[in-house]
């Protein structure tokens, strides 16, 4: 099978001075973190993991952390020289504040989660919620786009687009598209995709190609127009 990697290192996290899609929260570091963190309560997860996730450095990590943990968010505890981070889901709060970080940010990690098992080339993210995502300014998004990159099952891909959907609490609109149809851009469709913003959630880390076709998207994205 494939081995994926949950690629944080393709994309592109843009520094702008607040999420556009959360302005209640302090930064969008906090709220990756969170949504991360949100996602899976019974995970345990090092800074480092965390710094990787949120695409943000050690020093703002590591005082989002404490932050999060002196509003009762999070639990931290030391193993060894480790400092390991959880949901606290004991909080009064805790389904609330979940539900709005992983409304807010946690798409990524959940389209992760429930696509991983469909063995495709590549999932990504797109259309106004990537947008939102990557700090461009636009009206709320009320979906989650999602292309699939691969021969996959398309009933176990709707399947896993409502079980995102369950978690995300937005509707969750999955296609697929061939990796041949992906790379040589002909539909119209798809050269839409490859021109706006993406989020790219899986991809099949042995495809060299596919991911450096990635990073010449994102590097042309994050260029000053």
């Amino acid at each position: 099978g494939h081995s994926f990697h949950y690629p944080y290192t393709y994309a592109r996290f843009m520094k702008v001075p607040a999420p556009s899609l959360a302005p209640i929260l302090r930064s969008a570091t906090q709220g990756r973190i969170l949504a991360r963190l949100l996602t899976d309560p019974t995970r345990e997860y090092n800074l480092t993991e965390l710094v990787e996730w949120s695409g943000s450095s050690m020093p703002t990590v590591s005082r989002e952390v404490g932050r999060a943990e002196q509003a009762g968010i999070v639990h931290t505890r030391k193993a060894g020289p480790t400092r390991l981070v959880s949901a606290n889901e004991d909080h009064p709060l805790y389904q609330a504040v979940r539900q709005l970080i992983l409304g807010t940010f946690g798409p990524p990690a959940v389209v992760a989660e429930a696509f991983a098992d469909l063995e495709a080339e590549a999932v990504l993210i797109f259309g106004s919620w990537a947008a939102r995502y990557l700090g461009k300014p636009g009206r709320a998004p009320n979906d989650v786009d999602v292309l699939v990159i691969g021969e996959v099952d398309l009933n176990a891909m709707h399947e896993a687009a409502d079980a995102a959907e369950r978690q995300v609490g937005l509707p969750v609109q999955a296609t697929a598209r061939s990796r041949d149809v992906w790379l040589s851009a002909d539909e119209s469709f798809i050269r839409e995709v490859r021109a706006r913003p993406l989020v790219v959630v899986l991809v099949d880390e042995h495809d060299t190609e596919l991911a450096g076709d990635f990073n010449h998207i994102e590097h042309l994205e994050s260029m000053p127009t």
